[in-house]
């Protein structure tokens, strides 16, 4: 029969808020069986006649009747005419669950492949699902005009009905392809069309894509030095072989590709903006690296990643479109342009890919979800998303102002600010003999993010620093935080600790990440 404990547990169980959108009988069949799996009631244990639990519980007999039935089918009791209901002799086949004792008490560490090994201790890309200042390419998702997009919303789902609510074409839906194709040819001088677009989740999934359906584990690729972090993980994990070419003023030194003695089957490239300089990869290294690519009958992965916020003039026309021999792989998103929550990203493909890729697309997430995209389509298509990146880029320029002039003002004693002329980050060098690694962590403690430079270099000996987002915090919001910084600075060179400082966290209402 039931102790006291046990019998209070069941009522716990049934009284507890969390629970009251079960059945009754469900509540206590579930009560029940949690005693059993937790070795309170052990195997042979008899259960309370049904008719004492039901008057103990103040519910009915039926419903105790339904709860030990269940109990029953699941294989939980036994249930014996003329003796009663018993806790079935196999539960001493379960394994018992130990509860930790203490912080101390911690799961032995899995056996994991040697790929997924490597991709845990890399940590992964994580973006802050509060940005703080300075998160780097955080857009501003304040001024979104939310009303548009729920009209636009409600006028797809009146359009396309129940149909909106089924599958998408792996390849994305047929309107936004469209829209996209038009977009990239004349905002970035592409050769698109509607065929040769992917929709994606987001540029980490294409560069995902990429390493696996273009090379081998063990293969090479050149990426550039320094090198957006979340690249050279997806190609790390895929088992590829980065191989680091450096990045002057005028972008990836591409001669190096030719000079190379061993060969690479790709290249990955952010040529409008690179990340995390800023530099704008050069007419003739544009031709070179397709020519290279040509020639080794390799690819070209052109990160187009933020070029709608360019300050001085339009951005040069991407790689893909100068490239005549269709070996040059273009990815876009729109988590920076619109906003993160949104979850959407392309690639224009040579023709040859499009069919492999979208296949290997089917084996990650099937499609990309029907609403969202529909209503892109409709956002691009009026006009507004072009609207939308006009007004955010004049935001941006303001903001990328008002943030060197504090870094002038408040850090010119630590650091030197690198003005980008796109972009949503802006490049801060280390004049004093300050640990990078010790700068980041301080000011994390204190709720200020920093990005910091010399973990995107594979060559040692580089300028420490760090990268400062600007585009997701007010003048206001960011004054407050270099004031912070400054002090952690301070106290850095001082040495004795600095104090635990805290920041506001920036902007309350924000899109998801």
């Amino acid at each position: 029969m039931f102790k006291h404990a046990q019998l209070e547990s069941v009522k716990a169980w049934l009284g507890d808020p969390k629970h009251q959108a079960l059945p009754l009988h469900a509540r206590i069949q579930r009560a029940i069986r949690q005693l059993i799996l937790d070795g309170t009631l052990e195997a042979g244990r008899p259960l309370p006649a049904s008719r004492a639990l039901a008057k103990s519980l103040g519910v009915s007999r039926d419903t105790v009747e339904s709860a030990y039935s269940q109990l029953h089918v699941e294989g939980f009791i036994a249930r014996r005419v003329g003796s009663g209901s018993f806790v079935s002799d196999q539960v001493q086949r379960l394994p018992r669950r130990r509860p930790p004792q203490g912080q101390a008490a911690h799961a032995a560490a899995p056996r994991l492949s040697q790929r997924g090994a490597a991709i845990f201790e890399g940590g992964g890309v994580r973006e802050a699902l509060v940005p703080r200042p300075f998160a780097p390419g955080v857009p501003e998702t304040r001024g979104f005009p939310l009303q548009t997009w729920e009209r636009l919303e409600r006028q797809a789902l009146k359009e396309h009905g129940s149909r909106a609510l089924t599958h998408s074409h792996p390849q994305g839906m047929e309107a936004l392809r469209q829209a996209i194709a038009d977009y990239v040819n004349l905002e970035r001088g592409a050769r698109a069309t509607a065929d040769r677009v992917l929709v994606l989740t987001s540029t980490q999934q294409a560069l995902t894509l990429c390493a696996t359906v273009l090379l081998d584990a063990g293969e090479r690729i050149f990426i550039e030095d320094p090198v957006y972090h979340g690249a050279r993980k997806a190609f790390e994990a895929a088992g590829l072989e980065c191989v680091p070419v450096p990045v002057d003023g005028q972008g990836m030194r591409v001669e190096q590709l030719h000079a190379a003695t061993q060969a690479a089957r790709a290249v990955f490239l952010t040529p409008s903006h690179q990340f995390p300089t800023g530099a704008t990869l050069a007419l003739d290294r544009r031709l070179s690296a397709i020519e290279w690519a040509q020639r080794h009958q390799a690819w070209i992965i052109e990160d187009d990643y933020d070029s709608e916020f360019h300050y001085a003039g339009k951005p040069m026309a991407c790689v893909q479109g100068l490239d005549a021999h269709e070996r040059t792989l273009y990815i876009g998103t729109f988590t920076k342009s619109l906003f993160p929550g949104l979850r959407l990203g392309y690639m224009v493909l040579p023709p040859q890919l499009v069919a492999p890729m979208t296949a290997a697309r089917t084996l990650l997430d099937g499609h990309s979800a029907s609403i969202p995209q529909l209503t892109l389509a409709r956002f691009m298509e009026g006009g507004h998303f072009g609207a939308h990146v006009r007004a955010m880029r004049g935001i941006y320029a303001e903001r990328r102002d008002a943030l060197a002039r504090l870094v002038r003002t408040h850090l010119a004693a630590f650091v030197e600010p690198r003005v980008p002329v796109g972009g949503m980050q802006m490049p801060c060098v280390l004049l004093r003999d300050i640990p990078e690694r010790a700068a980041i962590d301080t000011a994390r403690r204190a709720g200020i993010d920093l990005l910091g430079l010399t973990a995107l270099h594979a060559s040692a000996g580089q300028e420490a620093g760090f990268l400062l987002g600007f585009a997701a915090y007010a003048a206001d919001e960011m004054e407050v935080a270099i004031r912070k910084l400054a002090q952690v600075f301070q106290g850095l060179q001082g040495r004795q600790g600095p104090p635990e400082l805290q920041v506001p966290a920036g902007p309350k209402q924000r899109g998801s990440n």
